[in-house]
């Protein structure tokens, strides 16, 4: 079977702007030229993509499952083109980059704003997805780099090391804790903490440290990002575990951060894919962040 590229991008551009209308007119066609772009995908995969309903369309579970592969597929078809224009062009291009939401809106930006004054013709575009979808599109090229924490456990993934972090709690200064240097689970022992998503690396070591001492951690809330779990604990619902090189960029004037022991670390890396060489664009983004961790006082702690 061999699946058409123009009804696959009926398809993507259906997804993206919700209607078969709104599709026709990114890409400059019909309304009804669309719609059998996309019957016919239906008829080549022999199964429905959209619940129909007085001209409404609603994706199936197999659309949904299909969209995110043809999403990926159609950011490399733009990576080619980007490729060809920065080649036209030198110093300029494209650079794809993904990464955590909580890197993005703190350490990243720092890096970006001095990478950008190097290269000001360089275009950024960052994208925040799963972990297994972000190391997937690495591998496959379909982002020139990445950010990412340790382990990975993906031999076509090339890694260089850039920071190794405490697990911090943030609190408010007014909070009985606040006068310990150091917390641990005997300390934070039935006061109601915040914590990242149940299931992570991360999460699973801090359950474990509560294990040893016999106690079982009060998970008041649970949250996706450190600026969340850092608000959070600013507003005096409980205190934040959470990753101290994140943290730093969203503790408040009424917050503190108190190292965790036993020891967890967060370990980030930059990875690009092995099956390739690395462009040199990733690789003068990789050097500019190279010298912001190394720059950063209180940041790096020894393994």
């Amino acid at each position: 079977m061999k699946l058409n590229l123009r009804s696959l991008e009926a398809f993507r551009e259906t997804m993206l702007s919700g209607s078969v209308t709104a599709a026709a007119g990114r890409m400059g066609m019909t309304q009804p030229a669309v719609s059998r772009l996309i019957a016919q995908l239906e008829q080549d995969a022999g199964f429905g993509l959209f619940y129909r309903d007085k001209g409404r369309l609603t994706p199936t579970p197999e659309a949904l499952m299909l969209y995110e592969e043809v999403d990926l597929a159609f950011g490399g078809l733009g990576r080619v083109d980007a490729l060809v224009r920065d080649i036209a062009v030198f110093n300029s291009g494209i650079l794809k980059i993904v990464a955590p939401p909580s890197l993005s809106e703190g350490v990243l930006s720092t890096i970006l704003t001095s990478f950008i004054e190097k290269y000001p013709k360089v275009r950024i575009s960052i994208d925040s997805r799963s972990t297994e979808t972000a190391k997937t599109m690495v591998v496959n090229r379909a982002a020139d780099c990445g950010f990412a924490k340790l382990p990975l456990n993906r031999p076509e993934i090339a890694t260089e090391l850039l920071s190794s972090t405490e697990t911090v709690c943030v609190l408010r200064r007014d909070h009985p804790l606040a006068a310990q240097e150091v917390l641990t689970p005997a300390l934070l022992n039935g006061e109601p903490l915040i914590q990242l998503g149940y299931g992570s690396w991360t999460r699973t070591r801090i359950d474990d440290a509560f294990k040893a001492a016999g106690l079982r951690p009060d998970v008041k809330l649970e949250t996706h990002t450190v600026g969340s779990a850092c608000a959070f604990a600013a507003k005096g619902l409980g205190i934040a575990v959470v990753n101290g090189l994140m943290a730093r960029h969203f503790v408040r004037d009424n917050t503190v951060v108190r190292v965790f022991r036993p020891q967890i670390l967060h370990q980030y890396v930059f990875m690009t894919s092995a099956l390739a060489p690395m462009n040199r664009l990733a690789r003068a983004f990789l050097d500019e962040a190279k010298i912001y961790f190394a720059s950063e006082p209180g940041v790096n702690f020894p393994p």
